[in-house]
């Protein structure tokens, strides 16, 4: 197991998309871990999903920095993309490590409308690096995605695999971040780790994901589609696993050392954070329709297969997602494990509780 090198205690974390659901789990996480510790957000509330969720996120927030005396939290209405911005941030708070999750996410989104995911996506992160490079930080530490590996046939997905062949804009977007921030590592010594999230769930969630989006509709009474005749596989994890995994590596940023032929390697990193189970569509189904009746979300008597329809595979999509996480293991001691049913059962309640149904 690596080292922790980075104490978190008594610094300032800048974490982007604060609003967004890994980047308030993670300021929750992070308030309830360390002490003496300043929090910059900053979040751009788009509309790309209902803003009330991302509200919620950020009273929630507000509740646990009330109970919090010794921490601080500061909440920044903007978007990365904004250089001025970025630099003012930067230059007032000078955050000692640095978790960009701030994206344009969504696959199928990014097919019909590029210009975003090229702004927040592309042109967002060189500002942060930018940003890094002129105020140097302990550690960097970025969401890539396991849309990286695009239609790969060998599976489990490993950070060794070759990844040059993605499927959609939003998995380009996030391979070139990986790329720029390589460059950037080796150029300015900014120490960087990339973290390829698979499939992120649970309550609160992304409302485009297909759990909460498929709950919307049954509620409804309107069709659910199944892609690829539900022959898809998907690597579901748990949003608490995700961020107990990004809490691990902020605290080892990697180091400056040199390569077989003793030249020196760019301290950067990337790792993959999955369940390492995919599931099948229509299992997960299953269960979803289980936890939503057991939450009184939908009636005993749902009548499930008048709501199901199997289609055809989506432009952009793949047919399965599978992480291996042995990288992860190794170095931080740390692998998700909690179970659909589980991260599901929390989902159903959260989902109960926060649209009164």
């Amino acid at each position: 197991m690596l080292k922790q090198n980075v104490d978190l205690n008594d610094k300032t974390i800048l974490v982007t998309g604060a609003a967004g659901f890994i980047g308030c789990n993670l300021v929750l996480e992070l308030l309830r871990s360390y002490q003496n510790v300043h929090i910059v957000g900053i979040d751009n509330m788009n509309d790309y999903y209902d803003v009330s969720i991302k509200e919620y996120r950020l009273s929630e927030i507000e509740k646990a920095v009330s109970e919090k005396e010794d921490c601080e939290w500061d909440f920044i209405r903007g978007s990365i993309a904004d250089k001025v911005l970025i630099d003012s941030i930067f230059t007032e708070h000078k955050p000692a490590v640095v978790v960009n999750l701030a994206a344009q996410a969504g696959v199928r989104y990014s097919i019909t409308n590029p210009d975003v995911y090229i702004e927040a996506n592309l042109i967002g992160f060189y500002n942060i690096l930018e940003a890094c490079r002129y105020n140097p930080v302990e550690h960097l530490v970025y969401a890539s995605s396991s849309s990286v590996y695009g239609s790969n046939k060998k599976v489990p997905y490993s950070t060794d695999d070759k990844v040059d062949n993605p499927v959609s804009l939003y998995a380009a977007t996030k391979k070139s971040n990986e790329l720029l921030a390589h460059a950037y590592s080796k150029l300015y010594n900014i120490p960087s780790t990339g973290l390829r999230f698979f499939t992120v769930y649970g309550p609160a969630g992304r409302p485009d994901m297909a759990y909460f989006g498929f709950t919307n509709k049954l509620l409804k009474g309107d069709k659910i589609q199944i892609f690829n005749y539900g022959n898809c596989k998907r690597d579901f994890t748990f949003v608490d696993d995700i961020v107990e995994g990004v809490k691990r590596v902020m605290q080892h940023a990697p180091e400056k050392q040199n390569g077989e032929d003793g030249l020196p390697l760019p301290p950067y990193k990337v790792y993959n954070i999955g369940n390492s189970s995919p599931e099948n569509l229509l299992d997960f189904v299953d269960i979803l329709q289980q936890e939503l009746i057991r939450a009184k979300v939908l009636p005993a008597d749902y009548d499930f297969e008048a709501h199901k329809e199997l289609v055809p595979m989506q432009a952009g999509d793949v047919p399965v997602t599978y992480a291996d996480t042995s990288a992860l293991e190794e170095d931080f001691g740390f692998k998700p494990a909690t179970p659909l049913r589980v991260g599901l059962r929390k989902f159903a309640e959260w989902y109960k509780e926060f649209y009164k149904v």
